[in-house]
């Protein structure tokens, strides 16, 4: 599979990151679609793609998302183009687009985000 973006680019005055944990739920994603069509799989990273440079350059597009834990305060959700079952989750600032989760919207959303990534826990 061809890689999606890299992980830091400009866009507009806007750089753009994905944290390591929205990096495994599309590698996760992408895997899973693959297993019926590898066509379809990489149409989904170009639509990731897509998205992310879409939200670097208007990172006001999302929706405001209220979670109980601290360190999730500010995020936004918006979904992926041609896939908007699958949702992205990113703090935006003056300075970067943050790209924290992409999740299926059929996931127990709030579980996923509150449970501390991989690369957070003791």
């Amino acid at each position: 599979m061809a890689p999606y973006p890299p992980k830091k680019y400009n866009a507009v005055n806007r750089r753009l990151s994905v944290n390591p944990q929205a990096d495994r739920d599309i590698d996760v994603a992408s895997l899973y679609i693959a297993q019926t069509s590898e066509e379809r799989a990489l149409r989904f990273l170009d639509a990731v793609a897509q998205t992310f440079r879409q939200l670097a350059e208007m990172p006001g597009l999302g929706n405001r998302q209220q979670f109980r834990s601290p360190r999730l305060q500010g995020l936004r959700r918006w979904h992926v183009q041609l896939f908007p079952a699958y949702l992205i989750f990113y703090r935006a600032t003056e300075e970067e687009v943050e790209v924290v989760r992409v999740l299926h919207g059929a996931r127990d959303i709030q579980a996923e985000m509150e449970e501390a990534p991989p690369d957070e826990k003791p």
